[in-house]
């Protein structure tokens, strides 16, 4: 029987900071670019946890993800729901299976985390920080 390792205070704190540069840092990227780019990295994570210790099940959730992912290439609100369920997975690892990274036991419980604030953003819509500058009048912004 898998005993989840014991958690610390930075194993919170770590994958909200995580998320919060991950968040400012995607949003300087340009659309359509962003939306394109970040449904190929949720594919790409629903394959992290192949053989992490749940055997032929691990097969199972990038199929039941790729619609998710594939409907992300539209639409951040399956991004976001591609990243929650991914986020579900993480959680099963953490209780029931191999952590993501094996140097680190409470990894994927930070990438539950990191994974569930990030799903907020782009359930939000993927907005980007609006910067309002005054100009003054009769001159034109370059």
């Amino acid at each position: 029987m898998h005993t989840p390792p014991p958690l610390a205070v930075m194993d919170y704190i770590g994958p909200a900071v995580a998320a919060a540069i991950f968040v400012l840092i995607m949003s300087l990227v340009r659309e359509p670019a962003r939306r394109s780019f970040n449904a190929i990295l949720v594919a790409g994570a629903s394959a992290a946890y192949l053989s992490g210790g749940l055997g032929p099940w691990e097969v199972l959730y990038p199929a039941i993800a790729s619609p998710a992912v594939y409907l992300g290439l539209r639409s951040y609100r399956f991004i976001g729901i591609a990243w929650l369920m991914h986020s579900a997975w993480d959680l099963v690892h953490h209780l029931w299976a191999n952590p993501i990274w094996p140097f680190m036991p409470t990894s994927s419980f930070g990438c539950m985390i990191f994974d569930a604030l990030i799903a907020v953003w782009f359930l939000a819509g993927a907005p980007s920080p609006r910067y309002t500058a005054r100009v003054p009048s009769g001159a034109t912004r370059e």
